[in-house]
């Protein structure tokens, strides 16, 4: 029976995934004659793991710019809270769920004297937990030692505040709000991870009697998550949402002023991976006797350094329903981008700008929108990568008669996702004694290409004894080369 002995590696990180979809549906009343906008703002209450499912609530904020009978233009506000779940075979009570959840479409519909807001909504939900496996570290073998790298993930989260105050000419009402955030620079410092960037602040407002007028504002902000495990130079990532927002507006008719403050509480989950190494054996032989290895093999992931870039992208827009230069265009609002990244010689990120154009038409009435601007952009990126794109200062003209020339700017993050898969000696079997020469010489032919382990494994002896037979040859082996084992005789 061969002795070994062995180690048992305990580490952190993500065992597993899913994804989900669930609608969430709100009714308000027939008042609206005409729909200029609808937007749904979804915020993440509770998360919980449970046996083969996850468990999550969250709120839904929507609003509703419109047009009365009468032609004014009106806002209605209502939150609704809900409960979904996402199946998980992996999924248990011990491991930590953590939910990304997004508005993937909203949609309209009138019954009777009622409208329906259904909001579409995407949950990305990544599970965390404890990853263990044994390994061999000795043996009463002649073993391949090598030192495997591995990630273990540490999780923190945090709150912090963030404000704004800027002026405006004057306004009626603020209609409708809406955030993206750009989490621009995710970073460790000692004891500390730290996420900066910005909050894209979306507002569409009533300005004199019947005039829409859009606001926009870029609201720096800086969350320090407290995580014994940061160090400066580990890699993290770090997700960051708005949970709630205060808006206040002073106007002053007499200045034809307005000044607005806003007050933001922003939710941050983050998380620092740890490279840590293993001394384990790999490989192993027996000079007497057969062996057979059983091996284990773990896989483990990370992130790498975040690539960031800004790029201003223009040209013709799509619309939901035409216009004409009676039409004037009075606010671009609900600004957002969706992306993906395609391979090739040269990796591109393709996707779409999106927002709704609010016109006024000749009749005196006003029209919502929807526009739409594709792109393509090249990017330098490495393997699979995290998309983030948010889209900023978007605004359209009408230069031609029906057509709509858009420009936007994208604020792009990409953050590689890195995985180290091992692949250590768990245990070993002995089999039938080997079938040794009794020669005092022999040559051997290894194969083109074979190192020092691969050759003493092959010739059942120690790489020391092998290099002491063959001191002068070169690794890997070339072909035609020649190996010559001495063994010592006795008489």
């Amino acid at each position: 029976m061969i002795k070994t002995q062995s180690e048992v590696f305990r580490g952190y990180g993500k065992v597993g995934g899913a994804n989900a979809q669930t609608a969430v549906e709100c009714r308000f009343g027939g008042e609206a004659e005409t729909l200029l906008s609808a937007h749904a703002g979804v915020t993440l209450l509770t998360a919980e793991a449970g046996n083969g499912e996850v468990h999550y609530t969250g709120r839904v904020l929507f609003s509703l710019v419109y047009e009365s009978a009468e032609k004014k233009v009106c806002r209605a506000e209502k939150g609704v809270e809900f409960s979904a779940k996402a199946s998980a075979e992996e999924c248990c009570p011990a491991y930590i769920a953590r939910v990304k959840l997004q508005t993937e479409n909203v949609s309209v519909r009138r019954e009777g004297a009622s409208i329906y807001l259904t909001a579409l909504l995407g949950a990305d939900i990544s599970l965390y937990g404890e990853k263990t496996f044994e390994y061999l570290t000795d043996g009463e073998l002649i073993c391949k030692r090598e030192s495997l790298p591995l990630f273990t993930a540490h999780l923190c989260e945090g709150v912090a505040e963030a404000d704004d105050e800027f002026e405006t000419d004057f306004i009626g009402d603020i209609l409708l709000h809406a955030e993206g955030v750009n989490s621009s620079d995710v970073h460790c410092e000692t004891g500390n991870l730290v996420c900066e960037g910005e909050v894209n602040l979306n507002l569409l407002a009533l300005k004199g009697e019947n005039s829409l007028v859009s606001f926009e504002r870029l609201v720096p902000f800086r969350v320090e998550i407290p995580c014994d495990a940061a160090e400066a130079g580990r890699n993290a990532e770090a997700q960051v949402t708005v949970k709630e927002i205060s808006l206040h507006a002073e106007s002053n008719e007499e200045q034809g002023k307005c000044k607005i403050t806003a007050e933001l509480t922003l939710g941050a989950e983050g998380c620092v991976y740890e490279e840590v190494q293993i001394d384990a054996v790999t490989d192993a032989f027996s000079a007497t006797n057969e062996v057979e290895c059983t091996f284990g093999e773990a896989v483990c992931s990370g992130v790498g350094e975040a690539v960031k870039l800004t790029e201003r992208i223009s040209g013709k827009a799509a619309l939901s329903s035409p216009v004409d230069f009676s039409d004037v265009f009075q606010a671009v609002t609900l600004q957002r981008a969706e992306a993906n990244l395609v391979r090739g010689e040269t990796p591109k990120l393709e996707g779409v700008a999106m927002a709704t154009l609010l016109v006024l038409g000749a009749d005196g009435s006003h029209r919502g929108i929807e526009l739409s601007l594709p792109f393509s952009v090249a990017v330098e990126a490495e393997g699979d990568c995290a998309v983030s794109v948010l889209a900023c200062g978007m605004s359209a003209r009408q230069r031609q008669e029906g057509e709509v020339d858009a420009e936007a700017t994208l604020k792009i993050v990409l953050v590689p996702k890195r995985s180290r898969s091992v692949r250590p000696l768990v245990s070993v079997t002995e089999g039938e004694p080997l079938v040794l020469s009794d020669s005092a010489v022999s040559v051997y032919i290894p194969r083109a290409g074979d190192g020092l382990w691969e050759l003493s494994k092959s010739l059942k002896k120690s790489p020391e004894e092998v290099s002491a037979s063959n001191p002068d040859i070169e690794f890997p082996i070339k072909a035609g080369q020649r190996v010559i084992i001495y063994r010592k005789k006795s008489l």
